[in-house]
């Protein structure tokens, strides 16, 4: 469906400043939990004047979906393979309306698809711009991978300090071995990963396995995989049925937004039938 996204060049946005707050004593599920503070603050120094025991990820994203998102300077200024992402992305998210758990991964698994058919159309094999996508990719899927370990070991050292077998310190320590061990597995810069970043990613990445298993049914038909996962957003079970069923008020809480992607899968198991098996 044709979107109002990127319609326009917005010289005067460079991108989108985003502030978020946790304490470093629970591990949130996602970005929506509810552990998670997304205060309106857009001066990095500001978001990062809190108490010692808070984590904060403040960053700039390029563009933001769902809200006829212009071309940024920040796009512009970036690389193809970035670009095309965000075109792809954020147009995927005004097709849907799953929990976030899923869209996100979804999203990207259609996006991941569209860009190496866009590439195979445009570029010949040999390309640069063409081996810059298929570089993309193939490394895009390979780290939602190495974040769901990774998040697995936090979530067990979590579980051991709030069982009180470790102290709080301790937890801090094992807790930064295992951020910059993940940094270096995801070759980006140290420092940059806390609690609330491998929550972020995991929003992306716990359901993405899953999900392409369940695409690469349809091979290279793109509008195939679209078209299910439609009839699949028609067929949802509703949050607000799910809470009631659980007794939760608080759409922020981690138990129902696990509950509701969990019922959504299940949604999807039973579309896809008997041939597909989704692995989490």
């Amino acid at each position: 469906r044709p979107t109002e996204n990127f319609t326009r060049l917005a010289t005067d946005l460079t991108s989108y400043p985003f502030c978020g707050r946790a304490s470093n004593r629970r591990l949130p599920y996602s970005y929506q939990d509810r552990l998670i503070e997304w205060p309106e603050i857009e001066q990095e120094a500001e978001c990062r004047r809190v108490g010692a025991d808070t984590d904060v990820y403040f960053d700039n994203v390029e563009a933001w979906g769902e809200i006829r998102t212009p071309v940024t300077v920040a796009m512009v200024a970036g690389k193809l393979d970035r670009f095309l992402y965000l075109v792809i992305h954020e147009d995927c998210h005004d097709q849907y309306d799953l929990p976030y758990g899923i869209e996100e991964p979804l999203c990207d698994v259609i996006t991941h698809r569209a860009m190496k058919q866009f590439a195979r159309e445009r570029y010949r094999r040999l390309d640069i711009e063409r081996r810059a996508i298929d570089r993309y990719v193939r490394t895009e899927p390979h780290a939602t991978r190495i974040i769901i370990g990774y998040f697995r070991q936090l979530e067990q050292l979590y579980d051991r300090y709030e069982q009180g077998r470790i102290s709080h310190a301790q937890m801090l320590e094992r807790r930064t071995q295992i951020f910059r061990s993940a940094e270096g597995a995801l070759d980006i810069g140290e420092g940059q990963i806390n609690s609330i970043v491998f929550a972020n990613y995991m929003t992306y990445s716990r359901h993405y396995p899953a999900l392409a298993q369940v695409a690469a049914r349809w091979g290279d038909d793109l509008a195939g995989v679209v078209a299910f996962f439609k009839l699949v957003d028609a067929r949802k079970p509703e949050r607000a049925l799910v809470a009631r069923r659980l007794g939760i008020e608080d759409e922020k809480d981690p138990v129902l937004l696990r509950a509701h992607e969990e019922a959504v899968l299940a949604t999807v198991r039973a579309m896809a039938g008997p041939a597909i098996r989704i692995t989490r």
